[in-house]
């Protein structure tokens, strides 16, 4: 199950999930402790996922159906 939830090709590589990586206060570079300062999108070969810095995609907006739908 584990395996499943963390699959490395559905999530990309990126700067900005990395082990290594902080992001800068201004939120637009990634503090490497590697590579130094780097772009949020770019990767690099010590890459290593973490899984709690990653953005959770926003829910969906659920319409409220109307009760006249339900009325025999």
């Amino acid at each position: 199950m584990k395996k499943k939830l963390l699959e490395k090709k559905k999530y990309p590589a990126v700067c900005e999930n990395c082990l290594h990586g902080r992001l800068s206060p201004d939120e637009q570079t990634v503090l490497c402790i590697k590579k130094g300062i780097v772009e949020p999108d770019g990767n690099c070969r010590r890459y290593s996922y973490d899984p709690l810095k990653r953005k959770p995609k926003k829910p969906l907006l659920i319409e409220q159906a109307d009760p006249s739908e339900f009325a025999l």
